[in-house]
């Protein structure tokens, strides 16, 4: 019910306002084989660009991913220096972007979902670009943090870190010895997500984050973030939801689509003094 004057209103109040979406096997699913030639990519640019012993670059590959959250941000915080555009240009630009197909049914749920989406990837703008061309997807976001948002200056610093990744055991375990830090920023890192947040004006307790990783799910979690894992449909430590497909997000999370609404009384009590006559 409705009072005259606007002595009460119906406002629309979503649990989120902003979704926070990752890229690379989250808008697109990993059987693509993208993820799998990208692999290849930066192995091949480890041995020809940076002279790392081709034996040891499937390990020194995996250790440096799982330590700094990208191999390139592994290599950097171990003294090698190389221009960042190059670095994507040929791990990033020479992928077969044709596995990727348009993807309707997804661009049909995000132009429906009546909330602030916005992208939030580790890669490169012009690779986000691509893959968001590529599934007909460039008009479904509001926003896009990526590399150049969280490192805004491509700059080949020298530095006196020696060029000698140890290895250590092959786990998920912390590191055994002080790792030196890396000057890129990305995720799973605290520091990304809050570069993030300020970047975009997100209010990470009214954000919804949907992402492949456990490791970058488990920080979001700690941040505050709501959270979706895509890709599995298992739950684990700090995950919210599962998706075993982003697809699933409608049957998932039907109430994205259901605001809540609400009655806000204005003034109605002064309005009722007012008109409540006083008995002599």
């Amino acid at each position: 019910m409705e009072y005259e004057n606007g002595y009460q209103q119906q406002i629309s109040v979503s649990k989120y306002e902003c979704l926070l979406f990752d890229v690379d096997d989250t808008l697109y699913p990993f059987s693509s084989g993208l993820s799998t030639q990208c692999t290849k990519n930066i192995r091949e640019y480890m041995v020809k660009h940076l002279d790392i012993d081709e034996s040891k670059v499937p390990e020194v590959c995996a250790q440096l991913y799982r330590d700094y959250g990208t191999t390139m941000a592994g290599l950097r915080a171990f003294g090698y220096n190389f221009d960042y555009d190059e670095y994507h240009s040929i791990v990033h630009g020479r992928l077969p972007y044709e596995y990727l197909k348009p993807d309707p049914v997804l661009r049909s749920l995000l132009h429906s979902l009546p909330i602030r989406k916005v992208i939030f990837s580790n890669a490169n703008e012009a690779h986000v670009a691509e893959v968001l061309k590529r599934l007909r997807l460039e008009d479904c976001f509001d926003d896009v943090i990526c590399f150049e948002t969280l490192n805004p200056k491509n700059q080949v610093n020298d530095t006196d870190a020696p060029k000698n990744i140890v290895i250590g055991d092959d786990n998920d375990s912390e590191p055994t010895v002080s790792l030196p830090e890396s000057p890129i920023v990305c995720k799973p890192f605290e520091n990304a997500f809050q570069q993030a947040f300020r970047i975009a004006n997100i209010n990470p307790h009214k954000t919804l984050f949907f992402d492949d990783s456990i490791r970058n799910i488990q920080t979001s979690k700690l941040m505050g973030l709501s959270t979706v894992l895509v890709g599995s449909s298992q739950r684990k430590q700090g995950v919210d939801y599962a998706l075993e497909s982003i697809h699933n997000i409608r049957e998932a999370l039907p109430e994205l689509w259901e605001p809540v609404n609400k009655s806000r009384d204005v003034g109605l009590s002064q309005k009722i003094a007012i008109e409540t006559p006083v008995e002599a």
